[in-house]
């Protein structure tokens, strides 16, 4: 057992003295040990394993144990004595220290920067042998261009034949100039490509390897660089062809940004190029912070182009769509600032990076690449809404309706655009820093990855808000204008046939399904974040809960209208009557309904209050029209009269598609004092029966005046005697006032009220 014993110490100790041993300069502890042989100081960080195991060896078991309790203390408090997390002031101390110790230095080796560079010219001519080593290298430098360009352009244009593709001159389609610019770009990609291909074979037939060193950094970043920025900056820019400019701006600032945007890359290119000439040739890159200065030139001219054009860049943001929204000349007015801004946050970022001594993707120009993938951001924008307004399709019907569904879809396909053009420009910007988006999607700790999580998850809910919204919308213009009813016919008398049961439905859909995406998300992104949902969830089941015992009268009104609208009692502009409520159904909700009475107010009416409701406007409208003749008017004689019309409007345009049944007569439908009761009928549908019946009163009235038709008139007859003429003026007088009254008593007692409904 005490073998067994000592043999589990001694492995136990060994491991602990080999991670010692590895962490010698972390544990500089000595411990002293005795023997039996030696009571001598012995340091266990210099001993081997062996040495170690022997010593072992020779040692009793409590002697072990002290030495393994005294080790395994010395670990401990080493590990304790780590440097603790950095508190946030520390932090922010750290990133100005890192920030402003590359700017003071830079300023501080300023007096040398020129002695400095004067010394890298001298050690480059010293290593090219001398000044004429320098200007072969120059000669055979211009050689290697001339012939790179020489062979470009005889493969372009001659062999090859590819030209410049001719478009017409003035207004193009958006096509037409996509694909112009396009054939234009690959002609000056495929002659890149070219003089590449060129360049590299001779310079490695011509030049020798200290030559190249120095020949492709000048013209990989000096030339290659530059001439890419320059045909990106012409497909986009057109600034010699007004016509097919894919951006909205003026000429003058399409040249300004063209010809300054080489110049910035140009820029941006030597300060790369210098640094490694400054390295190659024995000064290093922080002796004289030339590229420090050169890289601040950057940002400034940046500033300096953007502040000059802002005009330009705003107009590039505003685009040219006469729909733009106040959201739309925001962003056009805030583009500039926030370009500017830009360009200081980068140079205030490479400073930091250099403090920090992280410098090789700045070498790989990943600054470069973040500031240009922002800044561009006009172009993309612009180039979002042009694509949306030549690929969405034609608007549907006619009138305000189908106009606010139209320019509603474009906002939602733009700002769908958007969100997914700034998730790919963030991607770009990621990947760019050696950022991988799928480990941050699959390491599910910090708090960068918690607020990484809360932005996709935020993103993808607006995408799906978006989404739904559109397409509900777009259903419910198509169903709307699918009506084909004009303003005319809407501002007529009510009682018309109202939309279809999808119309109706659909509102109340979208806000159901907008609020349900916004709970479902927000829940989602603030349980990315790192909060705890539960309680939300709980919480709001106690509150729904509370408000379902407060609100009887409220869960009343939503559970009737949902069996009023599974029914399908009515739908959206029927003329409905409601406990003596009349007037046409002008929004619903999930607890209301608004009538809108022809006199013009409007009820709000809870689903909850109605016991009885009858709709005038489902289906089809039959409409009877009386009409007094004389006595000896000939009924069949009108028959024909009334059968002819109806044939006459069933020809026409204007009203056929509106019958259901043709205008005819139903023969004499009663007798009064005066005459006959004709009466005839037609069946129409919803809201077209006034705009019939108009006509048939006019035509009718056209007909008997054509046939010798009369209508009859009312007639009061007073039997007076023979001799009144012979009577006293009194009496005459008397006999007057006589039948005047019984006439007005005859006339009132033939009097009708209107008829308050269809008969």
């Amino acid at each position: 057992m005490k073998q067994i014993v000592s043999g589990l110490f001694m492995a136990l100790l060994i491991s602990v003295m080999s991670l010692s041993v590895a962490d010698a300069q972390m544990l500089p502890t000595t411990t002293t040990t005795s023997t039996a042989t030696d009571n001598a100081d012995v340091s266990l960080d210099e001993m081997s394993p062996e040495a170690i195991n022997a010593m072992v060896a020779r040692m009793s078991d409590d002697e072990v144990r002290a030495v393994l309790l005294d080790r395994l203390d010395a670990v401990a408090a080493a590990t304790t004595s780590e440097e603790a997390p950095r508190t946030l002031i520390e932090q922010a101390t750290l990133l100005w220290n890192a920030f402003s110790q590359p700017v003071l230095d830079a300023v501080r080796k300023t007096p040398g920067l020129f002695p400095s560079q004067f010394e890298a010219f001298q050690n480059f001519g010293t290593n090219h042998g001398g000044l004429g080593g320098v200007l072969t290298l120059i000669g055979l430098t211009a050689l290697v261009l001339a012939i790179g360009l020489g062979v470009e352009y005889i493969v372009r244009t001659w062999l090859i034949k590819i030209r410049n593709p001719e478009a017409n001159q003035g207004h193009a389609s958006l096509r037409e100039s996509i694909v112009f610019l396009f054939k234009r770009f690959l002609r000056e990609i495929f002659g890149l490509v070219i003089f590449y291909i060129t360049i590299r074979i001779v310079g490695r037939n011509i030049l020798d390897a200290q030559q190249v060193t120095f020949v492709a950094p000048f013209i990989g970043y000096m030339i290659w660089m530059p001439r890419i920025a320059a045909a990106f900056s012409r497909f986009l820019m057109a600034p010699n062809r007004p016509d097919l400019r894919l951006v909205n701006v003026s000429d003058r600032w399409a040249g300004f940004i063209h010809r300054h945007l080489i110049g910035i890359v140009v820029l941006g290119g030597a300060t790369i190029f210098v640094v490694d000439f400054n390295v190659l040739n024995g000064i290093p890159a922080g002796e004289t912070r030339i590229g420090f200065w050169i890289d601040t030139m950057v940002y400034v001219y940046v500033g300096y182009v953007v502040w000059t054009a802002r005009e330009g860049f705003s107009d590039m943001m505003r685009g040219d769509d006469p729909n733009r929204t106040d959201f739309d000349e925001a962003l056009g007015k805030a583009y500039p600032y926030f370009a500017l801004a830009v360009a200081g946050c980068t140079w205030v970022l490479v400073s930091t990076m250099i403090g920090l001594g992280k410098v090789q993707l700045l070498l790989a120009g990943a600054h470069y690449a973040t500031m240009f993938w922002l800044l561009i951001a006009p172009v993309i924008d612009t180039g979002i809404r042009g694509l949306v307004r030549h690929l969405v399709p034609p608007m549907q019907g006619e009138g305000k309706v189908a106009e606010d569904a139209y320019i509603s879809t474009k906002r939602s396909y733009v700002r769908i655009g958007r969100v997914i053009a700034v998730g790919a420009v963030l991607a770009l910007i990621a990947r760019t820093w050696n950022v991988s988006l799928l480990d941050l999607l699959q390491n599910r700790e910090g708090i960068g990855d918690n607020l990484f999580s809360f932005a996709m998850t935020a993103i993808v809910g607006y995408v799906v808000y978006e989404g739904v919204s559109l397409y509900i919308n777009r259903r419910l213009a198509a169903e709307m204008t699918a009506l084909g009813m004009s303003q005319e016919d809407a501002d007529n008398e009510m009682g018309g046939g109202g939309g279809s049961r999808l119309s109706t439905v659909l509102p109340l859909l979208l806000v159901t399904a907008q609020g349900t995406i916004i709970v479902i998300f927000g829940l989602l992104s603030i349980g990315n974040l790192g909060v705890d949902i539960t309680p939300l969830l709980a919480g709001a089941g106690i509150a729904g809960l509370a408000i379902g015992f407060g609100a009887q009268k409220l869960v009343t009104d939503v559970v009737s209208g949902v069996f009023f609208l599974v029914d399908d009692a009515f739908r959206v502009g029927d003329y409905v009557e409601i406990d003596g409520t009349m007037g046409a159904v002008e929004k619903i909700s999930i607890r209301s309904m608004q009538l809108r009475h022809h006199r013009g107010p409007v009820h709000t009416i809870p689903y909850g209050e109605i016991p009885k409701l009858t709709n005038y406007s489902r289906d089809w409208v039959i409409m009877k029209l009386k009409f007094t003749v004389p006595f000896d008017a000939d009924p069949n004689r009108i028959k024909k009269i009334f059968k002819k019309i109806g044939a006459e409007m069933l020809q026409e345009e204007l009203y056929k598609d509106d019958f259901l049944q043709p205008f005819k007569s139903q023969g004499v439908f009663d007798f009064d004092d005066v005459g006959m009761i004709i009466r005839g009928k037609f069946m129409a549908k919803p809201g077209k029966q006034f705009m019939i019946r108009k006509e048939i009163y006019n035509r009718v009235k056209a007909e008997f005046k054509a046939n010798g038709i009369d209508f009859a008139r009312r007639e009061v007859r007073v039997a007076l005697p023979d001799n009144v003429s012979e009577l006293p003026k009194q009496d005459q007088a008397a006999v007057a006032a006589a039948a005047a009254a019984a006439a007005q008593q005859q006339q009132q007692e033939g009097e009708t009220p209107a008829a308050k409904g269809p008969d």
